[in-house]
């Protein structure tokens, strides 16, 4: 059984109120909250044995890297990696994607290749693309989407060519919930020879993710939409390329050895992780990955999907209110607008009953500017939210409308 209110209990924050009404946290696709063990095993390692890794002979280090590579272990079968050297430890996706433009994209592409990206991306699955062109001469290319916020697959294939050298696409997006169909996607971009890289901030939280069935060259995703904290995330990536691929950052525990005249780089994964890495968090990291694991990602999405289609038909129902992004698969995402009240109002409002949503662009102007507005008040849902949750919801939207109707 999915006990919503047994769940609840493990993540402390939930429990309080905001301006005195109980909080209702409705932002988790920035950022999901924490359970208890996610937060004690950050308290656990400061104060009973805070150490550098894989520097030191003493007890507290040896503890110390025995716990960070734990959580290389665990994210290694919960994608189900090849091996665990596939597995790069970053600040979260934006660092990752950065990792592979600079590393890959800025050796291997050259003036003239092409780069396809998709209209659904988010920023940080842009702006890499975007500079790694400017610096390369390479051309980036997009996938056109339609008025349900899907990509046009169709279009995909025009635009594969043998100048494509890089395909690079978010699994789910962040701004609508579309959940594109990722693996044919991979396939036909392999049956050219194209590395594919796929941006699971979205995604790795709410599906199971299986790297070696998907097929993908690269994933990437952030541990703090993952029940873990911020600052922490990883790269995976097939072993054969990230052999190939120079450093992204140079210093400490990437190299193997150091002279004036040579230095010799670290094996994988060392190779891409540059200095005192993020331990804490690392190792809280994995205790996040245990709490999805022990809940199971199967049940986790079921119960999302069955708030989302309550929550979707709660608010079809709100006069005035739009719902941008209605692709036949969607994750638990719900992004509206009112034509006379700006997102922003309906978030101010909305925080006065106790309500998190989030609005603004939500770090995809192109998205806005396809549908012809420029932000968007979204809704996102995780495995603790609960009908009752979304009913407030769409009270508080009724008495915004009310309020803006007076």
């Amino acid at each position: 059984m999915f006990d919503v209110h047994k769940i609840r209990e493990d993540f402390p924050i939930l429990s309080q109120k905001i301006h005195n009404k109980p909080l209702v946290y409705l932002d988790n696709a920035a950022t999901t909250q924490k359970p208890k063990c996610v937060i004690d095993a950050l308290v656990e390692y400061y104060s009973q044995y805070n150490s550098n890794i894989h520097r030191g002979v003493h007890t507290l280090s040896q503890k110390a890297t025995e716990h960070y590579e734990a959580t290389r272990d665990k994210i290694k079968n919960f994608i189900n990696a090849k091996n665990r050297e596939e597995i790069i430890f970053t600040r979260g996706t934006t660092e990752a994607i950065n990792l592979v433009a600079n590393s890959y994209g800025m050796h291997f592409l050259k003036e003239n290749d092409e780069i396809i990206i998709s209209h659904l991306e988010h920023h940080a699955n842009i702006v890499p693309w975007q500079i790694v062109c400017q610096k390369t001469g390479a051309k980036l290319k997009i996938i056109p989407i339609n008025n349900d916020g899907e990509i046009i697959f169709d279009e995909y294939l025009k635009l594969l060519n043998e100048k494509t050298k890089f395909v690079a696409l978010s699994h789910i997006s962040n701004a609508l919930g579309t959940i594109t169909p990722i693996k044919q996607f991979i396939e036909k971009a392999h049956s050219m020879n194209i590395p594919v890289l796929i941006d699971a901030a979205q995604s790795a939280q709410h599906l199971s993710l299986d790297v070696q069935d998907l097929g993908c060259d690269f994933l990437t995703v952030s541990g703090h939409k993952l029940y873990a904290p911020t600052g922490i995330g990883f790269l995976y990536g097939k072993k054969n390329l990230l052999e190939k691929m120079p450093p992204y950052q140079s210093g400490g525990d990437m190299i193997l050895s150091v002279s004036f005249e040579k230095t010799i780089y670290n094996e994988l994964p060392f190779k891409f992780e540059a200095g005192t890495h993020n331990i804490a968090d690392t190792v809280a990291f994995g205790k996040a990955i245990e709490y999805i694991e022990n809940i199971g990602i199967e049940k986790i999405y079921q119960y999302e999907n069955d708030l989302l289609e309550y929550g979707t038909n709660l608010l079809s129902e709100i006069k005035g209110l739009r719902i941008i992004g209605t692709a036949k698969n969607k994750a638990s995402i719900i992004s509206f607008i009112f034509d006379d009240i700006h997102p922003h109002d309906i978030g101010t409002f909305l925080d006065s009953d106790g309500i998190a949503v989030r609005s603004g662009h939500h770090c995809t102007q192109p998205i806005m500017k396809f549908f012809g507005i420029p932000a968007t008040t979204r809704a996102s849902i995780s495995f603790y939210n609960t009908k009752e949750e979304l009913l407030q919801l769409s009270e508080g939207l009724k008495r915004v409308v009310k309020l803006f109707q007076s």
